[in-house]
């Protein structure tokens, strides 16, 4: 952002240590499968998203840009949990129901 004025220092630190906080429980709530956890966690973070959205990264000096990246690393770690509980799931409802696959198209030239 062209022009954005500076962030206050200890307010962006407060948000990237509570955005490591919710991070965290989030990972928490996944490998409990607690899902009323995992919808305040997705809360908390888009609040947070929101007011760190308005931040030039230009801004960030050492420690705040360490943290940033502590927060976009547990997130990667979260969402790698994610996709392998959807793909177990995903697994296991193929394997109690079969995978039901309707008609294949094809496309073909019409031949009369």
């Amino acid at each position: 952002m062209a022009g954005a004025a500076l962030p206050d220092r200890s307010a962006l630190v407060a948000s990237l240590r509570q955005m490591i906080a919710v991070l965290e429980t989030e990972r928490q709530a996944l490998a409990a499968l607690n899902a009323d956890a995992l919808i305040c966690s997705a809360r908390d973070k888009q609040a947070l998203c929101d007011a760190l959205a308005m931040i030039d990264p230009q801004a960030l000096d050492a420690e705040t840009r360490g943290l940033a990246e502590t927060a976009r690393h547990l997130n990667e770690v979260n969402r790698r949990v994610r996709n392998l509980l959807a793909a177990n799931v995903a697994a296991r409802l193929d394997a109690l129901g079969g995978v039901r696959r309707g008609p294949r198209a094809t496309y073909a030239p019409l031949r009369v």
